[in-house]
């Protein structure tokens, strides 16, 4: 169950939908969209309901660049708007959160969460991050990995073997970088959207028990 969810009360303002779960572990998760979508993705409404199951507060947003224009990837320069976007989000669950909080994205919004809790630890306790854009399609050195040596956090990446944006060889070798603990969960056959196969059904449940598994080994 979720209902529409709106503050304005600081910038970026927050719009999209919270999932309050039947009965709360007392943890909260912010999670976000990739580049070209918003936050009614497929991928997004299913991992906010499978959280939500699990006991998790779930805050599903849009971040400021896709409240800005309806359509569209993000403009030049509008990332650290975006990671503002993402610091306000976690500010809001935990003045409704008596737990950790975490942030979670797909894709480009999974890359902006790390980035800042890459800059800034204190914003979140650990990540969620869904088919992390390791480097471009077709473009393998262009490793988008300069601050995990700063993620001082836990990080869990959730990845397709079948992800153009990095083979599964080269996202364990990314995270190899990252001194905080981390674990990638391999998804056979999935692409970067992650529920493309029929075999993905009850795919988002597995992701959060294997993510509140490793959360219960730190």
């Amino acid at each position: 169950m979720f209902t529409p969810f709106d503050d304005a009360s600081g910038d970026p303002a927050i719009h999209g939908f919270l999932h309050a779960p039947a009965k709360s572990s007392g943890d909260s998760i912010a999670l976000t969209h990739g580049a070209g979508g918003n936050c009614q993705a497929k991928i997004l409404v299913e991992m906010s309901d499978a959280l939500a199951a699990a006991g998790f507060s779930v805050l599903r947003f849009d971040l400021p660049f896709r409240a800005a224009r309806p359509f569209g990837p993000p403009r030049p320069g509008s990332a650290d708007r975006d990671r503002e976007g993402l610091r306000r989000a976690a500010a809001v669950l935990k003045r409704k959160s008596p737990g950790r909080v975490f942030l979670g994205g797909h894709s480009y919004g999974g890359r902006q969460a790390s980035m800042l809790l890459a800059e800034d630890p204190d914003t979140a306790d650990g990540l969620l991050l869904l088919s992390y854009p390791l480097h471009p399609p077709n473009k393998p050195s262009e490793l988008r990995t300069k601050h995990f040596r700063s993620l001082g956090k836990p990080a869990f990446f959730v990845h397709g073997t079948r992800d153009p944006f990095a083979t599964a060889d080269e996202l364990q070798s990314a995270v190899a970088l990252i001194s905080a603990p981390h674990r990638v969960m391999e998804v056979d056959g999935a692409a970067h959207d992650l529920l493309s196969k029929k075999s993905a059904s009850g795919l988002p449940a597995r992701i959060v028990h294997e993510f509140q598994t490793f959360l219960a080994s730190l």
